[in-house]
């Protein structure tokens, strides 16, 4: 899936990621922060539908085609911080000569990739 033209606009907002070496902390823009969140929140109200379909023994097809949305609403969030991190903290460790941060990329990678 290709990411829409609003998240690649809301990367270009992030300002840092993972700072100081002692603490690791991501640093993202209030617009793409409240974007993450949102999205948080519409994916919060499917896992609460998804559970009501349940309960009200819903066709199991009907409940499927329901987490399949909800799942790929999630891997969405986690394309959008997986960029901002790229473009980031593991663009700027590579720029120091770190590039042992590769390593951490590929498990980072292959987490999401998991299914």
């Amino acid at each position: 899936m290709s990411m829409n033209s609003d998240n690649l606009e809301n990367m270009n907002e992030i300002d840092e990621c993972c700072s100081s070496e002692s603490e690791r902390k991501s640093h993202h823009s209030d617009k793409v922060k409240n974007n993450l969140v949102t999205r948080l929140n519409r994916i919060e109200g499917q896992i609460r539908g998804i559970k009501g379909l349940i309960e009200k023994d819903t066709y199991c097809d009907d409940v499927i085609t329901q987490i399949s949305a909800t799942q790929s609403a999630l891997n969405s969030v986690g394309r959008i911080l997986l960029e901002g991190h790229m473009k980031t903290c593991v663009l700027e460790k590579i720029q120091e000569g770190d590039t042992e941060i590769l390593d951490e990329v590929m498990v980072t990678i292959q987490k999401l990739m998991k299914k």
